[in-house]
């Protein structure tokens, strides 16, 4: 064997790299398994909506809240899914369909025959929304907020202006 060769030791390199390949393999293969056994996927979103909110007036003259949709993903329309509440003050579910979707438009009223204050309904029908009150005077500015109670994200926090 001559000088050169005899610090060369070619036999050791393929195990050795196959042995840390196999690792690797093991250790994604573990984690992609957990991620699924565990539920550890993305978190759950809220749906992403544009709305609007503007103050106008019910059939019986009274001041509401006029909420429209007017692009993105459709909101349900369920206590257990959506909050909506007024000022801080939660808004009890009136007549309503069951998902808000582009182009839909729903309305919220002071409901004086209400524990909460506030109802939401699809129409500006005092019929509908009984018992209405003016829910904003000429300098108060009312903030509405919509919660995805699924994420507890925020779907629109909206200011209005009477």
């Amino acid at each position: 064997m001559s000088k050169a060769n005899q610090f060369l030791n070619e036999d050791a390199v393929s195990p050795v790299i196959g042995v840390i390949l196999m690792v690797a393999i093991t250790v994604i293969l573990a984690a992609v398994i957990a991620a699924f056994v565990f539920g550890m996927g993305p978190p759950e979103q809220a749906p992403q909506a544009s709305i609007r909110a503007s103050a106008t007036t019910a059939s019986n003259s009274n001041s509401i809240i006029m909420l429209e949709h007017q692009g993105g993903d459709e909101v349900t329309l369920t206590t257990s899914a959506t909050k909506f509440s007024v000022g801080g003050t939660a808004v009890t579910y009136g007549q309503v369909q069951d998902y808000f979707t582009a182009g839909d438009r729903l309305y919220i009223a002071a409901n004086t025959s209400s524990a909460s204050g506030y109802t939401l309904a699809n129409s500006t029908d005092a019929s509908i929304i009984t018992a209405t009150a003016n829910i904003g005077n000429s300098t108060e500015t009312l903030d509405v907020t919509i919660i995805d109670v699924g994420s507890q994200q925020m779907i629109g926090d909206l200011s209005v202006r009477f």
